[in-house]
Order: C-alpha cells, then sequence, then structure tokens
C-alpha cells in the first residue's frame, strides 16, 4: 500500500514539473519568435532595414529596432472643398508653390544667398494674389496659411548668409505650402520628404519636385539624409 502511495506522488510531482517545463518552454520559444520577427531600420534612412547588429549600408549607423505604431484611432473626415481653375489662376497657387521650390533647392545647395533671393521672389508671388474669389469657406483659411507663409518667406528673405535662420524658417513655410497643396490642390506631382534628424525629428519635412532626396535641412553634411512619406 505505501508502494502505491509513494508511486502516486511520484507520478503527480513528475507531472507537475512536466507541465511547468512545458510552459517554460512555451515563453522561451515565444521570445525567441518575437525576437526574429522584430524589425530594425536607419533612423536616418528609415528605408533601409535589416536584423539586430546589422548597420546602414548609407551613413554606417547602427539598425535600431523600429517601435511598432499603436493602432491608429478612426481618422476624421475631412470635407473636400473643390477649387475651380479660375481661382486657383487668381490666387497663383502654382507660383508660390514654384518659388517655394526654389527656396528648397537652394538650401540644399547650402547656397543661402540664392535662398534669399527666392524668398524675396515668393513673398512677392504671396502679395500678388486676389482672394476675392475664394470661397467664403475657404478665404479666412487661405488667408491665415498666406499670412504665416509670407513671414517665413520674409524671414529667409532678410537673412541672407545665416542659413540656420533660413533653414528654421523653412521648416514653418514648408507647413504652410504643405496646407496650401492639401486645401487648393496643386498640378504639380510632388513628394512630402522628412528628416528624423531635424529638430528632433519634430518638423523636419518639406516638400519635393524629386523622388530623390536632397536635404534642405543640412545640405551637404548630410544630403541624403530622409525619406519620401508621401507621393501627393
Amino acid at each position: 500500500m505505501k508502494k502505491i502511495i509513494l508511486s502516486t506522488i511520484l507520478l503527480t510531482l513528475v507531472l507537475v514539473s512536466c507541465n511547468q517545463k512545458n510552459k517554460e518552454d512555451q515563453t522561451t520559444n515565444g521570445e525567441a519568435v518575437e525576437a526574429t520577427t522584430e524589425q530594425y531600420a536607419c533612423s536616418m534612412h528609415p528605408e533601409i532595414t535589416g536584423k539586430k547588429g546589422d548597420v546602414c549600408t548609407e551613413c554606417g549607423m547602427d539598425l535600431v529596432a523600429v517601435v511598432a505604431e499603436a493602432p491608429a484611432e478612426k481618422e476624421e473626415v475631412k470635407a473636400v472643398i473643390k477649387v475651380s481653375d479660375e481661382v486657383k489662376a487668381s490666387l497663383s497657387t502654382e507660383a508660390m508653390i514654384s518659388d517655394y521650390l526654389k527656396v528648397k533647392n537652394a538650401l540644399a545647395k547650402d547656397d543661402s544667398n540664392q535662398a534669399a533671393i527666392f524668398g524675396k521672389t515668393l513673398s512677392a508671388s504671396i502679395a500678388a494674389t486676389n482672394s476675392d474669389k475664394v470661397d467664403a469657406k475657404l478665404k479666412d483659411k487661405y488667408l491665415s496659411i498666406t499670412t504665416a507663409a509670407k513671414k517665413q518667406a520674409g524671414l529667409i528673405a532678410d537673412n541672407a548668409g545665416k542659413i540656420t535662420v533660413q533653414r528654421t524658417a523653412f521648416a514653418s513655410l514648408s507647413k504652410d505650402i504643405n496646407d496650401l497643396i492639401d486645401t487648393f490642390g496643386t498640378n504639380k506631382k510632388l513628394y512630402q520628404d522628412y528628416c528624423p534628424m531635424y529638430d528632433q525629428g519634430k518638423s523636419g519635412y518639406w516638400i519635393s519636385e524629386i523622388k530623390d532626396i536632397k536635404n534642405p535641412y543640412y545640405g551637404a553634411e548630410m544630403l541624403t539624409c530622409g525619406g519620401v512619406m508621401k507621393e501627393m
């Protein structure tokens, strides 16, 4: 009888031990799978990916773990108001965008003097627009965007030789031009680019007419730093 009881106790202990081992194995295997599926990318060149321990083929920086984004909340649906070609022409939006792109290209070439010249041209383009034909629903927004854009263009124009100041103004100007395009559209094929290194990733956006990265915030120092966020 004692032998039967002892055998039963030993069998129970073995079963408990095995169950615990299986749980540990499952946990370990789960962690291993998670580790192997974790993605790594370059903070300067997000399009370059690899595994843990790899380095960026562009700049040599260590790849860092990509943080998974939390599920996005339901996006707010924006009301789209069609703007006629006549209104677009009166606002000279295409001229503003073209002048902005000239400022961007000058900064990418580290040419502060040219950036100042094109900043002045952009200010003139904004001043020459006629908002009388703009729908009342859009007029306030248009004036808000262009007032802010003219201020930043003026800062760029007035600070030849101070490229750091110009680039700070350009970051705000880029937001204004982006809002202008979102609201009134454009006939140009454009791209929104982003540099995660500029301003700690807070405001390193710009609009470009080419898909290749030509960074206006760093110029020759880090000309290809950044990536395309979206086609506009």
